[in-house]
């Protein structure tokens, strides 16, 4: 019998071909808890690119693996898939330049005034509109703190560094892997010095709340905020009264404590933000390259191979256990 591929999205034209030759694919009628419970009941693999009720791990027997569409693990309930003796595997990294490139853009897009500009523009006409550009800054030459120096902050490191030539100040818990010409940097420092601040970190019990009144009272008054981590590493109340008295210049924002963001969420209101909706790493080329380790590692996991990205291998002795695998 085809083993069924269950995916809480739709993937890639050509990812959804290829993961069809190796069994049958369904995908959720939307990314919500209730439909995701129900609808993948009897997978064999799960692709992952919204959260999974731990339940689904206890009850499916026939349940191989959850592959992470990405590279992010807060998706996946590693302790009950572990306890369940369910595979888990991600594809890091394939979407870092889509991501830096996010940082890099939106960045420019606010030291230029362009929420200001684009709704005056439209609302208040051409004069209000271009009276902004008095006001716009360059990126070329600033100081750019990334808190988290993993994939995707290496490879804004390089844009920056290089392309730009920004002074880079890192935080890292590793220091010495640092790419040449990045300085490493407590937060509090970097967060003083900064012209732009970009978290790029994971969520984990350390980074929870890790920008809170007291880190924004640090940054300058002219300094942005990018949030591309995940939304719970900032203090949303602080940083929305941050933004409302101009404690801050600015901030870019592409994931929140609730996604969706509610309608009447105040960072609606304000102009100085750039809102996205957690797509900071979605391109057509990176939902590609994401789609294809999500192929590759079903095709090994399929085969009762182990997967290359094993973010669980403590699962891998019940794994056996169930289904034999060498």
């Amino acid at each position: 019998m085809s083993p069924m591929i269950f995916s809480t999205h739709p993937l890639h034209p050509d990812v959804t071909a290829e993961l069809s030759t190796l069994g049958s694919l369904v995908t959720a009628t939307e990314p919500s808890p209730a439909a995701i419970v129900k609808e993948s009941a009897g997978a064999s693999i799960i692709v992952v690119r919204a959260p999974i009720p731990a339940e689904i791990f206890r009850r499916e027997k026939g349940l191989r693996a959850a592959v992470r569409h990405g590279a992010g693990l807060d998706m996946i309930p590693l302790d009950a898939a572990t306890e369940a003796g369910v595979l888990v595997a991600n594809v890091p990294g394939v979407n870092a330049v889509t991501v830096a490139e996010h940082c890099i853009w939106s960045s420019l897009a606010l030291l230029r005034k362009y929420p200001e500009v684009s709704s005056d523009l439209r609302s208040a006409g051409w004069a209000a509109a271009r009276a902004h550009s008095d006001h716009g800054r360059e990126l070329s030459g600033r100081t750019l703190g990334i808190v988290g120096m993993g994939n995707v902050g290496t490879a804004l490191f390089r844009m920056a560094h290089h392309g730009f030539g920004m002074k880079v100040l890192a935080v890292t818990a590793r220091p010495d892997a640092l790419p040449h010409g990045a300085e490493a940097s407590d937060l509090q420092r970097m967060l003083a010095r900064s012209d732009v601040v970009v978290l790029c970190c994971p969520l984990n019990d350390r980074t929870r709340g890790m920008i809170g009144a007291g880190e924004l009272a640090l940054i300058q008054p002219g300094a942005i905020l990018v949030n591309v981590a995940r939304g719970p590493v900032v203090d949303e109340a602080a940083l929305v009264s941050a933004l409302r008295s101009r404690a801050i210049a600015g901030a870019v924002l592409d994931v929140f404590d609730r996604q969706p963001l509610p309608a009447d969420h105040p960072f609606l209101s304000l102009r100085n933000v750039i809102l996205t909706p957690h797509m900071a790493g979605i391109t057509e080329e990176s939902m590609l390259r994401m789609g294809q380790g999500v192929v590759m590692e079903t095709r090994r996991i399929l085969a009762g191979e182990k997967p290359l990205n094993f973010c669980n291998p403590d699962s891998w002795g019940a794994y056996q256990a169930r289904f034999g695998s060498d």
